[in-house]
């Protein structure tokens, strides 16, 4: 079934492979349903539905894909739901209804992994832009983990200012993080986990965390379903003008997704004349994951770039992913323990941190010494963080970009498509917002 001997590989080898895999990705267990609470959420809703978004999503991409990459809810989606759209519980729309834009997000994404369309789309998009959204989403995360572990503060003249360092919080974040990055430097399989149960040491030797007296039990869903009725969710979207939020779900988890699967089928050797067989199957793995992930409660799936740690393990085939699905579904039964660990901002904020880092190496890519391609990226990444919002950076990307090529005598070079969405971004930003 997983073709393992036309894949020069083994059972073993496989199940090793999937382990690595896991143990480097599995810091989203706590850090998402540590985010999405925010909204308002209840901890074991987003914590269960986080799990089956991810087994679904993984399980598919190993017995359709037959390809060694996990999937499970990414970041930088996730914490502009909780603080941009849903608000942070209070000043944006209902989660409930934040939820009905992931979904017809996944339905979209859908239809797109079943066409040409996402091709196109994908090649319609200046490459420049796409630099500049994977950065700009890495400085909101950063900003986010910077603020709510306390190293940086509210400031009511010059919007933020440098925290209290003496702060127990803020000390022991600084500690995690120094011990992620050194591990991280260090190239350890796992890091981020690694990092996560150091501070995890830490906190309960210095009396800052104290777990549960239950360490396990059964999953729960206290809301069940959020979406059971598709119309509705459409619904949501139209009534709350909710446009750019679908597109901005949309947009980056089709640029996530492909990027990190190219990459990691590279690295496995699995690329065909420079395409990737089955692309298609892989993607739906994805598409699925999000539309059914955002039905249960949690925000839109991607392809886990931590799957290369697995293909460097020995990893070729879905029975990687077969191992990570069936690991996410023993933790499954950690909630109390995950609940505790991710209630303490000092261990869920270097991540984001690092992962904020981490996404800002697309930076280097961006020709700045071209001011056209360059200022519309530069919109987009000084925005985001700025503004909050996802959503608004790329809106700001999309309409600066024709404006500049007509300035610059260029506008044979915006595809039609960049204009369209350019149009519909400006009226979205100054005639439907608030």
């Amino acid at each position: 079934m997983f073709q393992l001997k036309e894949n020069q590989t083994n059972i073993k080898r496989e199940l090793i492979a999937g382990m690595t895999t896991f143990f480097t990705m599995v810091y989203i267990v706590a850090v998402n349903p540590g985010i999405l609470s925010k909204a308002g959420i209840p901890f074991d809703q987003v914590f269960t539905a986080t799990i089956i978004a991810a087994v679904v999503g993984t399980l598919w991409m190993a017995l359709f894909a037959n390809y060694p990459i996990a999937i499970a809810p990414g970041m930088g989606l996730n914490v502009y739901f909780t603080f941009t759209v849903v608000g942070g519980g209070g000043g944006g729309i209902s989660y409930q209804t934040a939820f009905s834009a992931v979904f017809v997000a996944g339905i979209l994404f859908v239809i797109l992994s079943l066409t040409s369309l996402r091709k196109q789309l994908i090649q319609a998009i200046p490459d420049n832009l796409k630099y500049g959204i994977t950065a700009g989403i890495g400085l909101f995360i950063a900003f986010i983990g910077l603020r709510q572990s306390g190293i940086i503060t509210a400031d009511p003249e010059n919007l933020v200012k440098l925290g209290n360092l003496s702060s127990p919080v803020v000390i022991l974040t600084l500690v995690g993080l120094m011990i992620s990055v050194i591990l991280m430097v260090l190239q350890i399989n796992g890091a981020l986990f690694i990092g996560m149960l150091a501070t995890t040491l830490i906190a309960l030797i210095t009396g800052q965390l104290h777990f549960p007296k239950m360490l396990m039990d059964i999953p729960a869903l206290p809301e069940g379903m959020l979406i059971t009725n598709p119309f509705a969710a459409f619904g949501d979207v139209f009534s709350h003008h909710l446009y750019a939020v679908v597109f901005s779900f949309l947009l980056v988890t089709i640029f996530d997704t492909t990027g990190t699967m190219i990459g990691v089928a590279e690295q496995a050797g699995l690329m065909k004349n420079g395409q990737l067989p089955k692309v298609r199957r892989a993607l739906l793995a994805d598409s699925a994951a999000t539309t059914i992930g955002s039905m249960f409660g949690t925000s839109p799936t991607t392809a886990y770039i931590e799957s290369s740690s697995g293909v460097a393990a020995g990893g070729r085939t879905g029975l990687t992913s077969l191992t990570v699905a069936a690991l996410f579904i023993v933790a499954l039964f950690f909630g109390p323990l995950v609940q505790a660990i991710s209630s303490l901002p000092s261990i869920t904020s270097p991540v984001l941190i690092i992962v904020g880092c981490l996404m800002m190496n697309s930076v280097s890519r961006i020709r700045w010494n071209e001011l056209d391609e360059a200022f519309p990226a530069f919109l987009v990444i000084l925005s985001m963080p700025l503004t909050s919002s996802i959503s608004t950076g790329i809106s700001l990307g999309f309409i600066s970009y024709p404006l500049v090529k007509l300035a610059k005598g260029k506008w044979r070079e915006v595809h039609v498509l960049v204009l369209i969405f350019a149009i519909l971004f400006f009226i979205q930003l100054f005639f439907l917002e608030g």
